[in-house]
């Protein structure tokens, strides 16, 4: 009885550890609206833009299954029906760009995952292209520099300056982040460019206080 009750506590643990897995490392994330602003400026963009946004993560640790993630990255380029972060009246779709140095088996992790940490914004792929990818955070002490280049999609932020992107004096983070287990703080976005497929169109939009760069972790 001993032995078939020490095996089963083995079970339990071993099942307990799997559970206690996480995803986590770097977040990045780029809107065509401002995330941070005063509501009356918020106001003013509603249903007019930000319907696109690209995040990007790089996993510092994690795995999907049995396949380990460690120092990849995958972005998620997304089209949604409403300004994003209003409630939305139709599905989004999203190209996922994920990570060339990732093998095959790597690859079809690095989708699963970013369709758990993308919520409904990731749920609806269109398209899933390897590319090349660089990701850079840090630069300055606010922590919202950032640059990550992904071929077809490029993000770039920079800290707010307190003297000349403030607008109303009422700012604040008037939207969140995008994705789940997001810690991160807002930023000014000096380049977000999408030139690829999946939407039937592209985009160029910089000088907006519309970034978020930060950290994630999500257990599995």
């Amino acid at each position: 009885m001993r032995a078939i009750t020490s095996a089963i506590l083995g079970i339990l643990l071993a099942a307990a550890s799997v559970q206690a897995a996480e995803l986590s490392g770097q977040y990045v994330e780029a809107r065509t609206c401002d995330v941070w602003t005063g509501a009356c400026f918020a106001n003013a963009e509603m249903n007019l833009t930000g319907y696109h946004a690209v995040m990007a993560w790089k996993f510092d640790k994690g795995r999907i299954g049995d396949v380990n993630l460690d120092g990849l990255t995958v972005v998620a380029v997304v089209e949604a029906s409403d300004t994003l972060g209003l409630p939305q009246r139709g599905p989004a779709k999203a190209v996922l760009l994920v990570d060339k140095d990732a093998t095959t088996a790597q690859r079809e992790a690095l989708v699963k995952a970013a369709k758990r940490l993308g919520n409904k914004f990731t749920e609806n792929i269109v398209g899933v292209e390897a590319m090349p990818i660089s990701f850079h955070v840090g630069g300055c002490p606010e922590g919202g520099c950032s640059a990550v280049d992904a071929g077809v999609a490029k993000v770039e932020t920079r800290c707010f300056k307190a003297l000349t992107d403030k607008a109303c004096g009422h700012e604040d983070n008037f939207y969140p982040p995008l994705a789940r287990g997001v810690d991160a703080k807002s930023a000014y976005v000096t380049n977000h460019t999408f030139v690829g497929k999946g939407f039937g169109k592209t985009w160029s939009d910089a000088q907006r206080r519309g970034a978020y760069v930060g950290t994630f972790t999500l257990k599995d």
